[in-house]
């Protein structure tokens, strides 16, 4: 078995640029899109409602993709790097639409496509770098990932402000959309795509006879072994999903849950299905090897997962809810139509910047260092922790300037979470099935957004009506069992 060659700078360089422009759509969605429902005249009750759209596509998307790029070659195209192409594509069409919607549901409907694109060419992202890469570089090449995500989210974070202090409008004149916020998207749209294309045009994949030469024979499908399962293994994801409809109507939570219940139900059907199709001798159809392969994760990635899902339910309250809060609590204004509630969403424009600057600057500089003294594993726990501190110090702070700091600590965090699990994780998985594990373990990057999105509504209307910012302690504390969880990680590692 040969071994891949070192990527110099330069070639880690193009392999992870085109996750700058990806990043610029994630971050103008994420710090604007509470912003556009609410000037369409959302309540802040009804935001994750609205923005369940987003997790639900990438828990659709990201395991097709993975599974269909490990299987995909197209000569000079490759295998990773169609998918990059046709996602940005989309992506950068839906975010020269967005700032043209007429209506809260035009925008609603966007959001799920620019979402389902963005997915589309940041999936295979992930896995390229295990592809392109030898294993003792993965860590470097998360790190120069990590470092374009933090650069690229910095730019689509600020760019709305920087055009309001250039003079552009930031009114929301007529109900419409600020002209700072279409413009930045419409900025965002060209970067994304052409960041993109700088990675297609300058990175070549090895072919497959290179792959099996570098990383021995392909790991056997997942398929047959599941033809051997029980029908009894999809009863628990069924009984799930009945009882939370059923609580829905007997509690009377709020109606997003029972998308919730859908989507367990869902998943208990299709692993039936799957189950069926292996047992009558398709052992290569995609539902199979995809329920095969999710049933199947290895050990390691397993706990991984645990600490992913609180990772991102974190990340996802705080997401959804900080312009509200800063608008309500740091400018007193709940009314998405006035002039101070545009001042607070556009300095949420500079936190985001800031926690994103800051995960640029960690993942080149502190992380490896850490990492390097204390191991990846631990390295994550200090992460976590420091995101903790940084959500759970919104309530201290006497002023809006004074978030600046809890920014750090949440940026600290971010660079951790979007480097150190796909490091520990690239190189204990079977490199022929990368993109399949690495849309699994996706998975439950918006698994825990769709609970937040159908979940934190009903909980806020019934305990802290009217109060967006105590969704900060529910923040902090998921970051806690993240880090908590990470323990059992660090005691794999070790053995």
């Amino acid at each position: 078995m040969s071994e891949k060659p070192r990527q110099s700078f330069a070639g880690l360089w193009n392999i992870s640029f085109g996750f700058f422009g990806i990043q610029i759509g994630f971050a103008l969605q994420n710090a604007n899109m509470s912003r556009i429902f609410q000037t369409f005249g959302a309540k802040i009750d009804d935001l994750s409602w609205l923005w369940v759209a987003a997790p639900l596509t990438g828990l659709l998307v990201q395991p097709v993709i993975g599974h269909l790029s490990d299987r995909t070659w197209l000569g000079r195209l490759g295998r990773r790097r169609p998918y990059f192409f046709a996602g940005a594509l989309l992506a950068a069409l839906s975010l020269f639409a967005m700032p043209l919607a007429p209506a809260l549901l035009f925008a609603a409907v966007m959001l799920w496509v620019l979402d389902a694109s963005l997915n589309v060419s940041m999936e295979p992202f992930r896995a390229f770098v295990g592809d392109m890469l030898h294993k003792d570089q993965h860590a470097a090449g998360y790190a120069v990932q990590t470092a374009f995500i933090g650069a690229g989210a910095v730019v689509g974070s600020i760019f709305p402000w920087a055009l309001e202090h250039l003079g552009v409008s930031n009114l929301a004149v007529g109900g419409g959309i600020p002209d700072t916020v279409r413009y930045a998207f419409w900025f965002g749209g060209a970067a994304l795509f052409l960041s993109v294309l700088w990675t297609v045009v300058t990175t070549r994949e090895y072919a497959p006879d290179a792959m099996a030469a570098f990383d021995g024979p392909a790991e056997p499908a997942h398929a047959a072994p599941l033809a051997t399962r029980s029908y009894a293994a999809s009863a628990p994801w069924l009984l799930a999903g009945a009882l939370v409809l059923w609580a829905v109507g007997q509690f009377g939570l709020e109606k997003e849950v029972y998308l919730l219940g859908a989507l367990l139900l869902g998943y208990g059907l299709a692993s039936a299905a799957g189950i069926a199709l292996a047992r009558a001798g398709s052992p290569t159809n995609m539902l199979s090897s995809i329920v095969g392969d999710f049933a199947g994760m290895p050990l390691l990635m397993k706990r991984l997962a645990v600490a992913q899902f609180f990772s991102w339910s974190a990340l996802f309250i705080m997401w959804i809810n900080t312009t509200p809060i800063v608008a309500l609590h740091f400018y007193g204004a709940p009314d998405a139509a006035s002039p101070r509630f545009q001042q607070g969403a556009s300095w949420v424009d500079v936190l985001f910047a800031t926690y994103n600057g800051v995960a640029a600057v960690a993942a080149l500089t502190l992380l490896p260092s850490l990492a390097r003294r204390i191991g990846q594993a631990r390295t994550h726990i200090v992460g976590l922790l420091c995101g903790a501190a940084g959500y759970a110090s919104f309530f201290v702070m006497p002023d809006a300037r004074w978030l600046l700091l809890s920014e750090v600590g949440i940026g600290i965090a971010w660079a951790s979470i979007l480097a150190m699990p796909y490091a520990i994780l690239a190189s204990s998985l079977p490199q022929a099935k990368l993109g399949i594990y690495m849309g699994l373990f996706n998975v439950f990057v918006v698994v825990p957004q769709l609970l937040v999105a159908t979940a934190m509504g009903s909980i806020m209307k019934r305990f802290f009506p009217g109060e967006p910012i105590w969704t900060m302690a529910f923040a902090a504390a998921t970051l806690v069992l993240a880090a908590a969880a990470m323990l059992r990680v660090e005691r794999l590692v070790r053995t």
